[in-house]
């Protein structure tokens, strides 16, 4: 035992995380309550990989080595050594699990033992779950324990629903006996959130009665996931908008949980949330780039550790939102004349639909506010080449057709937005109309505004205009899905274009199905489920295009990972005898469903009137 005086732990806990999080009198109860303990150089200090605690460990003094792998040989790994105020022993404390570390000292160390009670706290808040992002790094965890997990896991309990009417007094009542946030229903999956903090502040400060109905304080504003989606994408996404809950819903838009920072603590963090917080904290282009090269090998992982590959996409896609945002964020710094509050930057094409893979170039637009400075343009769509450079930079290629904000085509004020939407509306074949309509409505606000940008709004009113519809029937239905001469005995090619000759046919069919029934979902198989059962997409082609969908994204991510791991440049292009005789076959049969659905559509086009193109099919 060695003497610490309370006041001087308080102190160090008070400048490191999680602690930090803490106020003075919450750090001088755990300092008080805490055991100090010195150990001499080369002293077992804990064996986390045998024995589970109920403590969390904070070095004081000194040295630690964490050793996740006994057997391993060699000098420290420098990321494996703590030093005051590193805080170990959390993961076995929160999952009640014997999977590391061991710590031996290095040098004489001292040690304090937090009790788990105490230091549960620091962990619920939102510095807390940041540093579990940056302290756990999947190649120090146990081999037993998966390096992804989904949402559903992360609910403990059922959630806490009152009516929007309930007084604030009563939903009071309610949290205290559950110790959980409540929920208002609002109906039709919409929700409102009531927490301790809008109590305080809505209730308390602003001098309401208690007798206020809970619709007139809850917070409307908390982020929404979705079972199914995984422990790295929810974290993600509750970092990102820096808030204290997350709602989790079903398909069907049913509240099923509500969870918080302290809940992640408990999920194997991915190595993909901590990469996320690199790109995000990224300091220089060069940085930038540096961590941006590390995303290919995390989806690697991720796939080879059997995450699926729809959700890999989607893990990829929020990668690429968060280095553009940062690559915006770092031109700008160096452009203080330039607002970056004028406008909104939209992400077009596969990933504006959160379906891009590792061959996707970076299609983009800019909405300019109505009321920027004109004579300034110029200086922003430079400063958005800039952009594109640090993209390049990062190793993301921008679109070779010029679909890119620096463009005056790409890049315009939401006035002159909407004007070009209604004259491609009214004209479709002028100006490329069609061509820019199909760019647009994949369109996704990834910095700006976050609502539905005004040329999207133009497009809800397609259905009352037949001629526009049949014509972007027509261009969808351009892009044939081919078998070509590849598949054909004797006259064999080489290569197959995936992306061309099978993944675009489907997304021109489920973006123009969509339109046509008023949806603005973006990911195919949304738009697919969305337009489903309609006179010209009936209900077993949506789910043939589905599954066909599936299929090809799931082979094309693959085949390019091999391509990564090859050295080689990823791309499109499969080349037909590193695929197998299976993949092969299932390749031809999935374009075989492509022809027949448009072949069907370009039928049924020709003696059903337009305007019930959008009418429930016939049984």
């Amino acid at each position: 035992m060695t003497a610490v005086e309370p006041a001087d732990l308080a102190e160090l806990l008070a400048e490191h995380p999680p602690f930090d999080s803490l106020g003075p009198e919450a750090l001088d109860e755990i300092a008080r309550a805490a055991r100090v303990e010195r150990f001499d150089d080369g002293a077992l200090v804990h064996d986390a990989l045998h024995e589970p605690t109920d403590e969390v460990l904070v070095v004081v003094a000194g040295q630690v080595n964490l050793l996740w792998n006994v057997g391993r040989q060699g000098p420290p790994d420098p990321a494996d050594i703590l030093g005051p105020g590193g805080v170990f022993g959390f993961r076995v404390m929160l999952t009640e699990r014997s999977i590391g570390p061991r710590a031996v000292a290095i040098g004489a160390a001292t040690v304090a033992r937090i009790p788990a009670s105490l230091a549960e706290p620091a962990f619920a808040t939102r510095s807390g779950a940041r540093a579990l992002v940056e302290t756990v790094v999947p190649n120090r965890r146990a081999t037993e324990v998966p390096s992804y997990s989904s949402v559903d896991e992360l609910i403990e309990r059922e959630p806490l629903l009152v009516d929007p009417g309930t007084a604030a007094g009563e939903v009071a009542r309610l949290m205290t006996d559950r110790r959980a946030p409540a929920v208002v229903r609002l109906g039709a999956g919409r929700f409102g959130l009531v927490t301790d903090a809008v109590l305080r502040a809505r209730v308390l400060v602003d001098g309401r009665p208690l007798t206020t109905p809970a619709r007139e304080i809850m917070d409307t504003t908390a982020p929404v996931v979705s079972l199914g989606d995984t422990a790295a994408e929810a974290l993600m996404l509750l970092l990102e908008r820096d808030a204290e809950f997350l709602l989790v819903t079903d398909r069907a838009g049913e509240l099923r949980g509500v969870v918080c920072p302290r809940d992640f603590a408990i999920s194997p963090i991915t190595v993909g949330v901590s990469l996320h917080e690199q790109l995000r904290r990224a300091t220089s282009i060069d940085e930038l780039a540096t961590v941006a090269g590390r995303v290919p090998p995390v989806l690697d992982d991720l796939l080879s550790r059997g995450l699926a590959a729809d959700r890999v996409i989607s893990v990829y896609s929020g990668f690429l939102d968060t280095i553009m945002r940062r690559a915006i964020g770092l031109v700008f710094a160096r452009h203080p004349e330039l607002s970056v509050d004028a406008f909104t930057w939209l992400s077009l094409g596969s990933n504006g639909r959160r379906e891009a893979v590792l061959s996707s170039d970076v299609d983009s637009a800019v909405a300019f506010d109505d009321t920027v400075d004109l004579n300034a343009v110029a200086a922003y769509r430079s400063a958005f080449a800039e952009v594109s450079g640090v993209l390049a930079t990062a190793g993301l290629s921008a679109d070779g057709h010029g679909t890119t904000a620096q463009s005056a085509l790409f890049s315009r004020t939401n006035a002159e937005w909407r004007a070009a939407g209604r004259q491609w509306l009214a004209d479709p074949v002028e100006q490329k109309g069609a061509i820019m309509a199909s760019l647009l409505v994949d369109g996704r606000p990834i910095h700006g505004d976050p609502g539905l940008p005004a040329v999207s709004r133009v497009f809800s009113d397609l259905r009352e205009h037949p001629g526009t519809m049949r014509l972007l029937l027509q261009e969808s239905l351009a892009y044939r899905a081919k078998l070509r001469a590849a598949w054909l005995p004797g006259r064999r090619s080489d290569t197959f274009d995936i992306k061309r000759h099978g993944l675009l046919p489907i997304v021109n069919i489920a973006r123009w199905a969509a339109l046509s029934v008023g949806s603005a979902v973006l990911p195919t198989t949304e738009r697919l489920r969305a337009a489903s059962g309609s006179a010209m997409l009936h209900a077993d082609a949506a789910d043939t295009l589905i599954e066909v969908f599936d299929v090809l994204q799931r082979l094309r991510l693959h085949y390019q990972i091999r391509q990564y791991r090859a050295g080689e440049q990823p791309t499109d292009v499969v080349t037909l005898k590193r695929l197998s005789p299976l993949d092969r076959s299932v390749v031809a049969q999935a374009v075989r469903e492509i022809t027949g659905v448009q072949r069907r559509m370009g039928n049924l086009s020709q003696y059903v009137a337009v305007e019930e193109w959008a009418l429930p099919e016939r049984a």
